[in-house]
């Protein structure tokens, strides 16, 4: 591999990715390749265009146009790309499912015909945990049947199942893996955790789904940088690889700590209205991925003290965020449930 093209690159973990790639592989090149839709921010590589601007390029582009993905893979000769290009958000997709479905299902077509065209030496696939569904006993293996209960994890399904059509049938080295909840820098401010930062570090109330006991395991965006670079490596082709710490906590536990983190009162934080299908627990089986060498580098605690830190140290960078779009799809998420909420 020489040259890699990261789509979604500048995404929360495409640009922690693209980022962690140019400092752990020094003999390559990278090019960053996203639409810049509303989670798609230039500023998350401000840093990485000065420090690798001798291998470093940015492409503004749809992974739905094919004449612009064919064009920046030639142009680049590319010969492997790493796809975190999606629709990302459960909620958003009970709103506007046909998005996700045209970027998380026909743009992973439109990449791995690409990929195929040209004989790229390495195609690779960053889906979720969602996919397994909830898993109320026990943890998810990669052979497990998927149970998608959100237009956002069936698209993702949807992309994960081409991905292996296009192995089988075409024999496009492909791998996929599929991450739990990530946390770090970067990340938009309308999932769970940086909205509960910041609206604490404003003093505004703090969101909680139903009764909070949700599970998720959350893990640091960079040790799952770690990860799918080690599968992009040392993984076998046609295979799948789950990428979490293995421990999962609370919703709730989660919005206490942030409230611990920044000296906020827990009566931030209210039970508001849940949404539909909110899945109650994910766990993943982590044992494949250990035996090439991985395991998760931070605790939830780790993770989440170094994710509030970040956020209190770039207000620069969330804030001016936190109007406009943002704030239009935060009055149609929350507003009404807000009026409803309910003390802890």
């Amino acid at each position: 591999m020489k040259t890699l093209m990261v789509t979604g690159g500048a995404g929360f973990i495409g640009s922690n990715y693209v980022r962690f790639a140019l400092e752990h592989h020094p003999g390559y090149r990278v090019v960053a390749y996203d639409k810049l839709t509303y989670a798609g921010n230039l500023d998350n590589l401000i840093d990485v265009a000065d420090r690798f601007a001798d291998r470093y390029l940015f492409v503004r582009g749809d992974i739905c146009d094919a004449a612009n993905v064919m064009r920046t893979l030639r142009e680049h000769q590319v010969d492997t790309i790493v796809n975190f290009a999606a629709e990302t958000h459960v909620d958003r997709s009970l709103m506007e499912p046909g998005h996700f479905i045209q970027t998380d299902v026909y743009g992973t077509y439109v990449l791995l015909e690409a990929a195929k065209t040209l004989g790229l030496e390495r195609y690779h696939q960053v889906s979720t945990d969602e996919v397994y569904g909830q898993v109320l006993e026990g943890s998810s293996k990669e052979t497990d049947p998927l149970e998608t209960r959100s237009p956002y994890s069936a698209s993702k399904a949807g992309g994960d199942l081409m991905v292996h059509a296009y192995f089988t049938s075409f024999g496009v080295p492909a791998t996929i893996t599929r991450g739990s909840n990530n946390i770090g820098p970067h990340q938009y401010p309308e999932k769970a955790v940086p909205l509960f930062i910041t609206n604490a570090i404003d003093d505004q109330p703090i969101p909680l789904y139903g009764d909070g006991l949700q599970q998720r395991d959350y893990q640091y965006v960079v040790d799952h940088c770690e990860g799918i670079d080690i599968v992009l490596h040392r993984g076998t082709p046609g295979e799948v690889y789950n990428l979490g710490t293995g421990v999962e906590a609370t919703n709730i536990a989660m919005a206490r700590l942030i409230c611990d983190l920044l000296g906020k009162p827990h009566t931030l934080i209210r039970k508001v209205p849940d949404r539909p299908g909110h899945d109650r627990r994910y766990s993943l089986d982590v044992s494949k991925i250990g035996a090439l060498g991985w395991e998760s580098r931070h605790t939830f605690e780790q993770a989440l003290e170094k994710t509030v830190a970040w956020y209190v140290e770039n207000e620069w960078w969330w804030r001016k965020l936190k109007s406009g779009e943002y704030l239009e799809y935060y009055t149609k998420q929350y507003g009404e449930r807000l009026e409803k909420s309910e003390a802890l």
